[in-house]
Formats: C-alpha cells, structure tokens, sequence
C-alpha cells in the first residue's frame, strides 16, 4: 500500500471475499462489520492518497475476539447471556489500534468467557482448523488464530488467561503473543479472571506481532493494573541470539502427553537456536505439576466473582417469564451460561466458601507464588525458556470434550506464564503428522523484546514461518 500497489479498500474487499469463500467451513468469525470496515478502509485511502502522515497498521484488516468490546458492535463472549449487547466504547486495545489505522472486520469466535482450549465451548457453534476440518483450533481464541491461519485476517487480537492465545497458535500454526501482566491495558475486555487475563496479537510474523504489541501496550489510567514501563519491542528485534543464554526445562520437556512428533520438532528449533549462536543450559522448574491444579483453582474462584454481575437485571440475556428475582437470576443463569462456564462458576464458588477458603484459594495462591519464583531463579541462568507449546498436535473435534481434565493438561506448558505473569509467544516450528507444531518463547517480566527476538532469530534461523493453509 506505501508502494501504491493495492489500496486498503482493495485489500478488504480481498479479505472479504476469502471470508465469503472459506468461512463457511472454519466458523472464524462470529459476526462481521463489513459496512463500518469500509468506511474505515475508505478513510484509509484518502491517508495514502493525500500523502498524509500514516499510523503503523493503517489499512490493516483486523479481527478480534468476542471477549473485547468494540463501540456499536454486538459484543458477547461466545455466550448467549450476552446476546444484544451492544457496547457503547472501544476497548483501549481498540482504540490504540483503531488510531494506528486498523480496519475491524469482524468478532471472532470463542469459547464461552474464553474457558476452553478448543472454542468447542462457544455458545454458538464449534470452530474448526483451516488445518484439518475434523480437527479443533485450540482455544480460547481459536476463531481468530482460524481466522489468520486461513488468511481471513491478516491480524487478530486475542486474549490469554492460561494459554488462550499461545496455544491456539500452535494448533492453527500462526504467531501468538501474551505480553507482561500488566503490558497492555485490560479495560473494556470482559472479564474471566482478572489476575490471569492479558490481550495479545494473532499474526503470521513475529515482526507484525512486535508492531502490534507496540501499538497497545503502554499505561491506561483506566486501568490501574496497568504498568509504566517503558514500550520498545522493536528495536532489538533483529539482534539475534549470539550471546543469550537459553533456558530448556526437563519439566517442560517431559510434561505427561508430551507427542513424539511435537518433541522432534522442538528438539529441533532449540538447535537451530543454539546454531545460531545462542547457549543452551539446563534449568529447573520444579513446581510445574502443581502449576495445573493451583491454575484451576484459581482462575475458576475468579471467574465466580466476575460472572456474579451476569444475572439478568443489568444487561444481557433474561428470562421473561422468572415471576419473583431470585426466579430470574437462577433461569437466566442457567439458560444463559454454557456447561463448561456453569462447571467452572460452582468450582470457583466451592473454592471461595466459608471452610473451603484456605484449602483451596489461599493454598492454591500459595502454589502460585511457588511457580513465580521458579521462573525467577531459572531466568538468573538465562535469557529466556524455550518449550512446546502444546503438548500435542491439533486433536479431533468431539475427542476431548467429555473428559474435562483432559481438556485442561492441554494448558500445562502454558499456563505457568499467566500464573507468573511472564510475557510469552508461541510460533511454528514445522509439522507433526501434516499439522502444525508451535515453539514457546518464556522471557521474564517486561522482556517482551527478548521473547520477540529468540523468535524471530529462530524465524530467521529455520527459514520456518506461519503460512496460510490451502483451502
């Protein structure tokens, strides 16, 4: 578009038509905003045909998860509590990007409150891997990895309470990065559990994931999580890795389910790593099999609190024939909410009860602390740590949703990055029985940058990227 070669109404209309001709089959996106994406995009054009100065995505077709409120358009977390809702801001990560010029061309699907791996728990319809039809996306955010995986966005937001962004990336084979806790403002995403929750980008480069990041990250008085540090994930971008130290965990490398294909295929990034002149050492992660049930504790006692609000008084979903409100709020919860949500709601509540509290919150967040301070004696030995993503391949649709616990060992190589806060990315690093395999990338706090550049040396190393899969 700088070169004059396309305009970003040509290049909408372009994805437009890939979203008519492939979604059909995937089910990336919830709904679309094609009227207001072409206002923006038009816009977009007199900026480059006046010569105007440009925001560093502008023209960019964008999609986001419907977890991120978006001014207008209907917003509901994969949940039909939330049908109708209309909200009436931008979220600041909309906002930051919508300023750097992103065209929205749509909500993408999820599952239910982003509590899932496979958007199998989305209250609409399941999602499905441009990789393998029969097989999921991962999850939380699989419609928008599906969507960049499938060339019917050529960014995507997302967002990553134990893995809900990394993981998805692996299973569709695109770039998925979950910053900092506290990198990029929380304010206008609808909650799941807010000490675990962090947005990050779906791209099909770490360079496009780096300018992305660029873009949202940074202070919001709006949200007083949000932290003052200082923003550059560019600058050293393309330093490679001669001289860094990077981190391999047994722990991580013999995680119970751990595929023989999904470890070749590490075990081969880590040496191109290492050819690329960066050294590998040994850390220990010692409290990564507590890390599973101390997360589960945890993240569902949270999203008993923040899921309280949905009651079908203030907004949403209600039940027009509940004839007293203590009728109202039981229907409209139980009509509204999804199993895996209900699941997760009564969990959280146990945990949280009058006898129950130290047993499980307090010893649960006890754990948590435990796990953090793995992460920060193994990052006095390196740089950052390298690791599966997920510890298998995408699986078929159907396989796992009647065995909960199951579903959730699909976050175990992820999860303890949201538990210490620590910013993560996960890209391809080839294939496993035709489907995709991601690296993971741990750096510790506020090193977005260090993450962002073991990638792309590894990128640059293995010749490796993300690559649109063939309809």
């Amino acid at each position: 578009m700088r070169r004059r070669e396309t305009t970003p109404s040509e290049l909408l209309e372009r994805q437009l038509a890939d979203i008519e001709a492939r979604d059909g089959e995937v089910h990336a996106y919830l709904r679309l905003t094609p009227k207001s994406a072409r206002a923006q995009a038009a816009a977009a054009d007199q900026r480059y045909a006046r010569g105007e100065p440009l925001g560093p995505l502008d023209g960019i077709p964008m999609a986001v998860k419907d977890v991120l409120c978006v001014d207008g358009v209907e917003t509901t977390a994969g949940s039909q509590i939330l049908a109708g809702y209309h909200p009436p801001y931008d979220a600041t990560a909309i906002a930051r990007l919508r300023a750097a010029g992103a065209v929205f061309v749509g909500m993408t699907n999820c599952d239910e409150f982003a509590m899932g791996s496979s958007t199998e728990n989305s209250g609409y319809f399941p999602t499905h891997n441009p990789w393998g039809l029969d097989r999921v996306p991962g999850g939380s955010s699989g419609g928008s990895a599906a969507a960049v995986a499938a060339g019917m966005a050529v960014l995507a937001l997302g967002t990553d309470t134990g893995g809900s962004i990394r993981q998805p990336a692996a299973l569709c084979g695109v770039v998925g990065m979950k910053p900092t806790y506290g990198r990029v403002s929380r304010y206008g995403l609808i909650a799941f559990a807010s000490s675990l929750d962090q947005i990050g980008p779906f791209t099909r480069s770490v360079t496009d994931a780096a300018q992305v990041m660029q873009v949202m990250a940074g202070r919001d008085p709006r949200d007083a999580t949000s932290a003052a540090e200082p923003v550059d994930m560019l600058s050293e971008l393309e330093a490679g890795v001669e001289g860094l130290r990077i981190g391999v965990a047994r722990e991580y490398s013999e995680v119970e389910g751990l595929e023989p294909g999904v470890r070749a295929r590490v075990d081969e990034a880590v040496l191109k790593l290492e050819g690329a002149g960066a050294e590998l050492v040994e850390v220990a992660l010692p409290h990564t099999d507590y890390g599973l049930a101390a997360y589960y504790i945890v993240a569902p006692a949270e999203a008993s609190s923040n899921l309280a609000r949905f009651d079908g008084i203030k907004y949403g979903a209600s039940d027009p024939n509940a004839q007293t409100l203590v009728e109202t709020y039981l229907r409209t919860r139980r009509q509204g909410f999804g199993p895996e949500v209900r699941r997760r709601i009564m969990l959280g509540t146990y945990a949280l009860s009058s006898g129950y509290y130290d047993a499980y919150y307090l010893k649960a967040q006890k754990v948590r602390t435990l796990v953090a301070r793995d992460f920060a004696e193994a990052f006095r030995d390196c740089d950052a740590i390298v690791s599966a993503t997920s510890p298998t391949v995408a699986f078929e649709l159907g396989a796992k949703t009647g065995d909960p616990l199951a579903m959730y060992l699909c976050d175990v190589l992820t999860l303890g990055g949201n538990l210490a806060g620590l910013p993560g990315i996960s890209l391809p690093c080839g294939e496993a029985g035709g489907l995709p395999v991601g690296l993971q990338v741990l750096a510790p706090q506020w090193r977005e940058d260090v993450a962002l550049r073991v990638a792309r040396a590894y990128e640059m190393a293995s010749g490796v990227t993300a690559r649109v899969a063939p309809a």
